[in-house]
């Protein structure tokens, strides 16, 4: 009997707390891994997992044995990962996510582009505005917009991102522009994903929870609406920095103007890098450094 078996599928369950969740990770059944779980019990000798309806937790001889099994997955993973990186060219299954609308318009043509020049790879994308949980839900690398949270994450700045708030001149020219943080409260605000709008004053920053008679969740939506004379907005530099060259939108603020965040790549922590993420990551880099949005950032 093949003393590994099993153990992919124990230390999945551990780290969902979850069969179901564990096995969409491995991609296979539930009964597949709830049938190898029992079975390295019974070899074992040992309960390993708490079961009720709702969550599985480790007993004290599964938490034992998943730190160490934990360790050996990852070892045994690096040791196929060094002897693939020696051959160069990124082979197996890589997960992914991103936001939808930067997914959709940045980082999807890149992958594909990635993809022309490593055929053998394969990739998962899911596209999503949710903050998935990178380990529990098996990815190997996201892409996040704005300040990271989750300092367990290995995070690489991919690309520059700054706000502006802005609003067409049609607007400015019925309702007035304002001058200080203080008078936003006066003016209509177009609300997206963002229910506070960061700002800077004195070298500190300034939250400013905006209302007004206009929500939608697509920054695109939000740009229209702001084209349109609706309101004010506040949007990452990709999506306004030819419409304000043009002048069909104004910089407002520009002296609270939030410091730039970035676009990052993170990953789960490993001990050494998995190739096909380094490798793609840098491909993220490169490319989005060559996009006429970002080039305006060194112009």
């Amino acid at each position: 009997m093949n003393r590994w078996e099993g153990l992919d599928e124990f230390v999945a369950v551990a780290e969902c707390a979850n069969f179901s969740r564990a096995a969409e990770r491995l991609r296979v059944s539930s009964s597949h891994v709830s049938r190898q779980v029992a079975l390295l019990e019974e070899r074992l000798q040992a309960r390993l997992l708490y079961r009720t309806t709702r969550r599985v937790s480790l007993t004290e001889a599964g938490q034992t044995f998943f730190t160490r099994c934990q360790r050996l997955i990852e070892e045994r993973d690096e040791a196929f990962l060094a002897i693939s990186d020696l051959h160069g060219a990124p082979t197996g299954l890589l997960r992914m996510t991103a936001a939808v609308a930067y997914g959709e318009r940045f980082i999807v043509p890149l992958v594909n582009a990635f993809m022309t020049a490593y055929p053998q790879l394969k990739v998962e994308i899911e596209l999503t505005n949710r903050m998935l949980d990178l380990v529990q839900e098996g990815f190997d690398l996201a892409i996040r917009l704005g300040r990271l949270e989750d300092s367990s994450l290995v995070a690489s700045r991919i690309a520059p991102r700054a706000m502006y708030l802005c609003a067409a001149p049609a607007y400015l020219a019925r309702y007035g522009r304002p001058h200080t943080l203080s008078e936003l409260a006066g003016h209509n605000c177009l609300i997206g994903t963002n229910d506070t709008w960061m700002f800077q004053q004195a070298g500190r920053e300034y939250p400013f929870k905006p209302s007004g008679n206009w929500r939608c969740n697509s920054g695109q939506a939000v740009l229209d609406a702001t084209l349109c004379g609706l309101g004010l907005s506040q949007l990452p530099d990709y999506y306004v920095l030819d419409l304000l060259r043009q002048g069909e939108l104004v910089s407002l603020l520009e002296i609270n103007q939030p410091p730039n965040t970035a676009v990052w790549a993170v990953s789960p922590q490993r001990r050494y890098p998995v190739p096909k993420v380094r490798l793609l990551v840098e491909a993220l880099k490169t490319g989005l450094a060559l996009r006429p949005e970002y080039l305006a950032h060194t112009t």
